[in-house]
Order: structure tokens, then sequence, then C-alpha cells
């Protein structure tokens, strides 16, 4: 079987980078994909290769380090290890991911979905399961793992101060079933249990508030700029930056805060909803 080019839209260009690396050096030693894949000492599979060096899949430490050793590389390709070790992200989420690690304040409203800084593995793993068009298996677990990677700034220190106001109804939904449900309403009590956190349960009975356009986050960073941060279908995000535009999503967000539970309440709302599990 030849070369197999799939599309790598959305991918870190690292990947992209290290695949031609790894094809140029294959080509220029005499050999195949599928001879590549046997000489690895692990002995992966010549689709894993084939996505590699397409750039569709983020390659493994122990792949890097087989592939080299494979190719007299001489170290040409785990020298690119470091980069490669950073999580894959999907290309229009990259800058909310590096903005969001050095945050000094977060505050935040799900309307459709408990926060990615939030999530337990499990139910991370089971909302990209679930994403359409599918993901598969490589991709999704590289963006469960760049998932639980960002979560190192609910421990990070300095502290960062962080806000999450969930509606009601994002905490009843059993994503990935009871099991999994109940882990992470418990993983849920757990971070607000932390000083630097806190979350608000939006109750459903609030008939009517000024959220009903959809989710948002706003991040101040360590350089003190003021952003605020909003996802929508279709893979796409926009910032709002201009002073006038952060200082109304602001007002709206703290209408939002104002009606939902206070802290210990919501605590207690999160604890009785795991109990019922």
């Amino acid at each position: 079987m030849g070369d197999q080019s799939n599309g790598n839209r959305g991918k870190p260009l690292i990947w992209k980078v290290f695949g031609l690396q790894q094809k140029a050096l294959r080509v220029h030693r005499g050999v195949t994909q599928e001879q590549l894949a046997a000489l690895t000492e692990r002995k992966y599979s010549l689709s894993t290769v084939q996505k590699v060096e397409s750039g569709t899949l983020r390659p493994q430490p122990d792949y890097v380090a087989d592939v080299d050793k494979a190719l007299g590389a001489d170290g040409m390709l785990i020298a690119l290890s470091e980069e490669l070790t950073k999580p894959g992200y999907p290309e229009f989420f990259q800058e909310y991911a590096d903005t969001e690690a050095r945050v000094q304040r977060l505050y935040t409203y799900g309307a459709h979905t408990i926060h990615g800084l939030l999530q337990s593995e499990q139910h991370a793993r089971s909302v990209l399961t679930a994403r359409v068009p599918l993901l598969d298996e490589d991709d999704i677990e590289t963006r469960v793992s760049g998932r639980l990677e960002r979560q190192a700034l609910l421990t990070r220190k300095p502290a960062a101060t962080l806000c999450f106001v969930i509606e009601e109804h994002v905490l009843r939904r059993p994503i990935g079933g009871p099991t999994v449900h109940k882990e992470q309403l418990d993983h849920l009590a757990a971070c607000a249990r932390m000083r630097n956190i806190s979350i608000h349960v939006l109750p459903t009975d609030v008939d009517t508030h000024v959220g009903l356009d959809g989710p948002m986050t706003l991040l101040t960073t360590d350089e003190g700029r003021s952003v605020v941060y909003v996802e929508y279908q279709g893979g796409g995000s926009t910032f709002y930056a201009s002073p006038k535009e952060v200082d109304a999503l602001e007002q709206r967000y703290a209408m939002i805060r104002s009606q939902a539970l206070r802290a210990p309440e919501s605590v207690k709302f999160i604890e009785e909803l795991a109990g019922a599990l």
C-alpha cells in the first residue's frame, strides 16, 4: 500500500512538521511506510505511520523514539518531542487555551455544558465521543489529554480566581450514564470546595435571564488585559476585547450570577444530585 494522505485541517502545525520530517527521512532511507511500521520496536500499525506522516495524529513519545531509531535519525525527530507533548487543540481553540493558561481571573457561564476545566476524564471522553462529525479514537484521546492538562490552572500557584455559573439542567443531564454522571458531580463538588473556585447553580425555575444568548467566558490575563470568549456552532469562536464590548458582557455576567444560588447552596445542591444516583 502506498502513502496515504488525510486532511489535517484544524490540527496543530507541529504535527504536520513532524510528519514531513518523518517522510523526508523515510524516503531518503528508501523505506516504505509498511517497512517503517515493521521496523519500529513496538510494531506500530501502518495506519498509525500514515496518520502521523499526514499530520493528522500526534506522535506520542514512544513512537517518536522508535521511529527516530528505526530511521537512524540520530535524535533529529526526538528534538521535536517537547513541542509534540503540548496538547493538541482544534485550531479555533488554540488562542483561547493560550490565554486561559495565564489568567488571573476567569468567570464563565455554562448554558449547555460543564466547562472543560471542571470535567472529569470520563465525562470529557463521553462529550467528545458524541461529537458530530465523529472524531476518531486517536483524536478523542488527544483532546481528552489536552482538556485534562488545562486543568493544571485549578491548582496553579499563584492561584487564579475562578468562578463558574452552571445551568441546573446541565447538571441533570446524565452524560456518559449514571456512573460517569455521579463521578462528574462528585468532582464538581470537590472543585467547589477549593478556596480559589466558586461554583453557582442557576436554577431552572428562574424563568428568564440575560444569559439566553448563550455561554461566555470572561478572562483577565496576568498582564491585566480583559477579554470575553464565546464559542458557537460549527467549530468557531470569537474574542471580544474592546472596553465597550467587555463592559457590556461583564454587566450581563454579573446579572446572571446574581440570579444563581450562592456557592454553599450550590455545593449542597450538587451533592444532593450526586447522592440521588
